[in-house]
């Protein structure tokens, strides 16, 4: 896996289903997401996967529809719209921004969400066993994410002063990921620096931050805009020689140091399933919402050792892949 998630792989599709003749009775899958589009085939292979296991195949009964708000969130319910007035058999919608989105535009084509936020606090779904109407999907809320990250880091840079905290104010998990960061961190102690980053052209500004109150390690918040730009990331962390730890394993690819968090790949497998399903005519409300359950750790070891850190072994063991 070489880099970034499935919110950022779409445009492949886009131009294979551009070049390919519409099948005739192919179903078309609406897609909607707030990001952008760089190919990335491992994860949209996961999503895929899924469709076939249930029969449906790209370009022989299937078809996609992409529409993309490039981090312009305000620009995602004309996209819904223009989805819905495509008559599309079904809606994906690859992040929970584009999931309120889809679901304020209509309340009868199925929507299939993935979601890093509690789904029923957040009122996409009535319960995760009965989501109702005509919303259901992978729920990726895991409660102590957060505090998992910040005890890994913690782990490496020995007994850190300051550790810096990267989070997105128009996340709409923002509060989620500053209050259970925040709680882990007061029940060890551990003084952190909170600062803010909604877009790409605030990160110089914000490791400048980092730099100035010389924190000693950084956690990078959950973030599909931190994601998508992930290479930018890890080279400021590199080159202000701050140890960092992010939430997606192809951000250790780019170069970042650690990550822990959920198995995309299977998270937007079980997305593909759920929207052949629908496909054939199952109801989202008849489908529960299924809960993120693999977690993995991933480590850099040529960028520890451009940070001249040394991974220890305790670490190492809980490591599901390591990049030398």
């Amino acid at each position: 896996m070489r880099r970034r998630d499935f919110i950022v792989v779409l445009s492949a599709v886009t131009f294979r289903c551009a070049a390919r003749a519409q099948q005739p009775g192919a179903q078309i899958v609406g897609v909607l997401e707030s990001g952008s589009h760089e190919p990335f085939s491992g994860a949209w292979a996961a999503f895929l996967q899924g469709m076939r296991e249930v029969g449906y195949i790209e370009g022989q009964n299937c078809s996609f529809e992409i529409r993309t708000a490039a981090d312009q969130y305000d620009r995602l319910p004309g996209l819904a719209k223009v989805l819905v007035d495509r008559h599309v058999s079904v809606i994906v919608a690859v992040d929970v921004v584009s999931a309120h989105a889809a679901k304020a535009a209509t309340s009868t084509i199925p929507i299939v969400f993935e979601s890093g936020i509690d789904p029923v606090k957040d009122g996409l779904v009535a319960s995760l066993n009965h989501p109702g109407a005509n919303l259901t999907g992978v729920s990726m809320f895991a409660a102590g994410l957060g505090a998992k990250r910040l005890e890994l880091l913690r782990a490496v840079v020995p007994k850190p002063k300051l550790i810096g905290v990267l989070l997105n104010p128009n996340n709409p998990n923002f509060e989620v990921q500053l209050s259970e960061v925040r709680a882990a961190a007061r029940e060890i102690g551990q003084d952190l620096l909170i600062v803010s980053a909604s877009a790409e052209a605030d990160f110089d500004a914000a490791f400048a931050t980092f730099v100035q109150r010389r924190i000693d390690g950084l956690i990078v918040g959950s973030d599909p805009m931190f994601s998508r730009r992930a290479d930018s990331l890890a080279a400021l962390a590199v080159r202000s020689a701050i140890p960092a730890i992010y939430d997606w394993r192809w951000m250790v690819s780019a170069g970042g140091l650690m990550s822990y968090g959920t198995n995309i790949n299977d998270s937007l497998r079980q997305m593909g399933i759920y929207t052949g399903k629908i496909l054939k005519g199952t109801k989202p409300a008849d489908l529960p919402v299924v809960q993120a359950t693999k977690f993995e750790l991933v480590v850099n070891l040529k960028t520890a050792k451009a940070l001249g850190l040394t991974i220890p072994p305790s670490v190492l063991v809980q490591a599901h892949e390591v990049i030398e």
